[in-house]
């Protein structure tokens, strides 16, 4: 007989099963042992009798440490009791593999340095299976809305010889006998993209090296960035809003028990409908102001004051037309007012902030010219991003989602470093 994913049982499956899969817990209880089986694809709960699998395989199975792999074959039947709904009763069950006594991860309360050290381990709890099976299912969705709006994906190089963001953030490389960096952001090779293929998307890891300790900020992160051409700063505006709105409408329909597990109500999510509001960086700094914050226009606002902006929306919004002076070389300036720029960022609300910042971009070489230069930059390392402007070049836009901070809002969670398998942050490279 094959073996069955345990989410088809819960899918409907019934009848005799073959299941196999890491001991999560266990309970005994005389000649009955309870196991709860984990394959990846749930848990579930397995009762195994002493009179219908054996002596030896009883005992075998009751004495197994945490983490053995065992194997069921048994009747599936329904059992609101158990988790999921349903229990598999044994007519066979043996252990294929035997894991060590010492299994670090217990029922007892760990700190978090303890759970980053052990984060291999981690990762096979309730918890952090249920966040990167949302995971999962978040790169699959935003993948259909690509699909489904003719979006192509395009993939970048990792290594970059110039800034993209602050060249303060940049994670130097010795590249044989030249110096590179660790690409900050997809976003100037995008822009040789679209003139290829169109509208298109990449999801890599961007990486960032920022001092920072805040509960929202890893050195690696993974970045899912737009391109697309003939958008202007409207167009790019629309784009977000459906892309958000399609994803936070499926996350709640296919995966609500997550959500609500995480204290999420997926009733929440389903009444984020466009339009968005907006703001721009000005109405922010007078709202700031009247909350009692020492801040001057066009001062940028950092994430301990987009916390206090943010308590008062129950729902993303836009953060537009921030000043020239904070935003990069690339940002167009706005024709109505060329000391502020045509860029945006969505700020998640409840306190969380920034989920996603992009803009229209600089399509007229002159005007990208003197931009860089007002911000002391070399023309030589961008010569073949100018020269994009030079052969066919076109309005377009573009914007950065931080994958690990949308879930990280989306969920509710309290660090950005559980949103990802294996953080990097400021002082911690391993495991």
């Amino acid at each position: 007989m094959e073996f069955t994913n345990i989410e088809k049982i819960f899918l409907g499956k019934d009848g005799k099963v073959r299941i196999h899969g890491w001991l999560h817990n266990k309970r005994s209880s005389g000649g009955i042992v309870f196991v709860f089986l984990r394959d990846g694809t749930g848990i579930i709960q397995c009762a195994v009798k002493k009179d219908k699998v054996g002596e030896k395989n009883f005992d075998d199975v009751e004495k197994s440490p945490l983490e053995s792999v065992i194997e069921v074959e048994g009747e599936v039947r329904k059992d609101p009791r158990s988790p999921g709904g349903f229990e598999v009763t044994a007519s066979s069950a043996k252990v294929e593999t035997k894991a060590d006594e010492d299994y670090p991860i217990g029922k007892k309360e760990h700190g978090p340095d303890f759970l980053l050290d052990n984060r291999q381990f981690y990762l096979r709890t309730e918890r952090m299976v249920k966040i990167l099976t949302l995971r999962s299912k978040f790169m699959e969705i935003v993948r259909d809305w690509f699909k489904e709006n003719g979006f192509k994906e395009f993939d970048t190089p990792m290594f970059t010889t110039a800034a993209v963001e602050g060249g303060s953030t940049l994670f130097p490389v010795k590249y044989f006998d030249q110096k590179a960096y660790l690409v900050q952001s997809w976003q100037l090779y995008a822009e040789a993209g679209i003139a290829s293929l169109g509208k298109i998307f990449v999801i890599a890891p961007s990486f960032r090296a920022e001092k920072s300790r805040t509960r929202r900020h890893l050195t690696e992160y993974w970045h899912l960035e737009v391109e697309e051409p003939w958008c202007d700063f409207e167009g790019l505006l629309k784009t977000e809003e459906q892309l958000v709105t399609y994803l936070l409408h499926r996350l709640a329909k296919e995966e609500p028990e997550i959500l609500k597990y995480f204290g999420r109500d997926p009733e929440f999510l389903l009444k984020i409908n466009p339009p968005f509001e907006r703001i721009t960086h000005e109405k922010a700094v007078d709202i700031l102001k009247k909350e009692g914050v020492k801040i001057k226009q066009g001062q940028d606002i950092t994430y301990e004051l987009e916390k206090i902006l943010t308590q008062k929306f129950d729902k993303p919004f836009f953060l537009t037309h921030f000043p020239k002076e904070i935003k990069a070389f690339y940002h167009m300036p706005d024709p109505k007012n060329t000391d502020v720029t045509l860029s945006v960022d969505l700020l998640g609300p409840e306190g969380y902030g920034e989920l996603t910042g992009g803009g229209q971009r600089i399509h007229d070489y002159k005007q990208l010219m003197k931009r860089i230069k007002e911000q002391k930059l070399n023309p030589k390392d961008y010569s073949w991003y100018l020269d994009l402007r030079r052969f066919g070049t076109v309005p377009h836009s573009g914007f950065g989602l931080g994958i690990e901070r949308l879930i990280t809002w989306i969920l509710k969670l309290d660090h950005i470093r559980d949103a990802i398998p294996f953080p990097r942050l400021i002082n911690r490279v391993y495991p």
